[in-house]
């Protein structure tokens, strides 16, 4: 029975599945020679190349959207924002016939 390979690609994915070491880690996540996304050290798919300053906008825009969650979550949602009322009650509409 062959051993089946703990490193490729398929589909055009790369997956590595050896266990990475410390530098192997580092190192993948800085290479200044590459473009923003980087093979993952451990795992399937890409990962983001901290040496590249997209990838620091793409941060700082995740975080961003991350905190405005975090914000809207704590003061109740978008209700008391837009000032409608949480009053639920009947409503009169009256239609004018002319």
């Amino acid at each position: 029975m062959a051993d089946k390979p703990s490193s490729g690609e398929i589909l055009g994915i790369p997956y590595n599945f050896e266990r990475p070491s410390l530098g192997r880690l580092l190192a993948s996540y800085w290479q200044p020679d590459k473009g923003m996304l980087v093979e993952k050290p451990f795992g399937i798919g890409y990962t983001l190349n901290l040496a590249n300053w997209r990838s620091w906008i793409v941060l700082a825009v995740a975080g961003g959207l991350y905190y405005q969650q975090t914000q809207s979550a704590a003061t109740g949602g978008e209700s008391g924002e837009s000032g409608e009322s949480d009053d639920d009650g009947p409503v009169e509409v009256i239609v004018d016939g002319d």
